[in-house]
Order: structure tokens, then sequence, then C-alpha cells
């Protein structure tokens, strides 16, 4: 294994990786030697650029346009990571949105879209990532949480259940994948700097400031991210990993 590389020879799939925290965990599983199909609904230049800074660094990746809420559209994404990487080793549910609205105001489709796309999507993605993930010698499921499904968030019922929904997801899914030899676990972000800015998020930052007193970056996600779908993680499995300075003591 060459240093730094540790992921030489495997290869991830990314959802939601044209921007943020997709964009960083893309960037640092290819840093570290994975091949990376780089997962996007719609925002195909922003994943293109993704790609290429893959590929300018010397890594391999490709785009792949899909909906997670699609279940034919999944199965094609993951079919064409095959057809062009011959396997998949690690697969990063990361695809959500963000909603900030009233309850009294989200109608029942609004529910199902929110929470289609946080928990509908990992489970239809991880659905159709297991064969190929039981052929690895070193499957990795990572799902992307989020600190409002323990500490609670106004105006935000849908994404904090859909979130703590992949918690229950992770460890459901460590008992059925554990007889696989395949890793499950969560990382849960807290406060991160992200292009959403800081508005979305400013009554949370008011109710729940971090003991390091700053946001966290996406990259110290991607990395908290690489180590877990790596070689040093294979005894951790079933876990959730809070990244938020101290924000939420759980």
């Amino acid at each position: 294994m060459n240093a730094g590389k540790e992921l030489a020879g495997r290869v991830a799939l990314v959802t939601g990786a044209s921007r943020n925290i997709g964009r960083a965990i893309a960037l640092a599983l290819a840093d570290a030697g994975a091949a990376v199909v780089v997962n996007a609904r719609s925002s195909q230049d922003e994943a293109r650029e993704v790609v290429k800074t893959i590929e300018a660094a010397g890594g391999k990746a490709f785009t792949s346009l899909a909906d997670v809420t699609d279940e034919a559209s999944v199965r094609a994404m993951v079919k064409s990571a095959l057809e062009r990487f011959g396997r998949l080793d690690i697969l990063v549910n990361n695809a959500a949105v963000r909603d900030v609205t009233p309850i009294d105001e989200i109608d029942y489709a609004a529910w199902k879209r929110i929470t289609g796309i946080i928990l509908d999507g990992a489970f239809l993605v991880t659905k159709a990532s297991l064969a190929a993930l039981r052929k690895s010698d070193a499957g990795a499921i990572v799902n992307i949480g989020g600190m409002s499904g323990h500490t609670g968030a106004a105006g935000r019922p849908h994404v904090v259940a859909a979130k703590l929904g992949l918690v229950g997801l992770t460890r459901a899914l460590a008992h059925d994948l554990a007889p696989d030899g395949i890793t499950v676990n969560c990382v849960v972000p807290g406060l991160i700097a992200t292009q959403r800015g800081a508005a979305s998020g400013s009554k949370t930052a008011r109710l729940h400031e971090p003991l390091l007193g700053r946001r966290g970056s996406v990259d110290e996600v991607a990395a908290a991210v690489r180590f877990v779908a790596g070689p040093n993680a294979r005894y951790i499995t079933g876990q959730e990993l809070h990244l938020n300075g101290g924000a939420y003591l759980g």
C-alpha cells in the first residue's frame, strides 16, 4: 500500500457529491487512492468540476446523475459504476436537503420529499449496492447524519426525523451486514461552514454554540469519513461519530 493511499484499488460511491460536504468527501476518498463515483441529482456542471479536480490530481472519477429517490435511477447509477470500475467497496449516503418550515405549513408531499431524499434515498442506494459491497473484502457504508437529529431543531421536523432515522438504519444494517464483513457507521456533523451560509443555521448556532468556538470545516467531516471507510476502522461498526466542536455531548 502506498503511504497516504490507504484506499488504493478501492471504489467509492458518494451521493450528493457536487458541493459542500459531499464534494469534500469525494476529494478526500480520491486523495486516499479510491476511484470515485460522483453523484448529483441535477448539478452536472458542479459534479464535473469535482471529477476534473480529482483527475487533475491523478485520480479516477466520473459523474453519475441520479435521483436517489428513484429506484430505477439508483440501480442504473450502481450499474454504471460497476461497468466503469468493476467493483464497489465504499458507499457514502450523503444526499440531503435542508428546509426550514413550521409544522403547520408542512403538507404530506413536502414531508415525503424531504424524508425521501435523506432516509429513503439511503435505503435505496444501499439496497442497490449490496451485491457489489458483499464481493468486497472491506466493504464500508457511511451514512451522513446531522446534529439536529439528536438535539431537535425548530421548523425542521421532517429533516430531524429523517436524520435520526439514519442512525437507526445504521445500527440495523450493522447487525444485518456484519456477517458479510461490511461495516456501517454514521458520521454526524454539527455546525459546518458551507456554501449555504450562516443564515440557514443561525438559530441552531445560537442554541448550540460549539465549545471550541468555531464552526467545523467540510474537510474535517471528510477526514472522518475517510477514516471510517478505511483499513484502520475495520473493527468499528454500528457507531455514530460526532463532529460538532462540543456543541452536543452525546
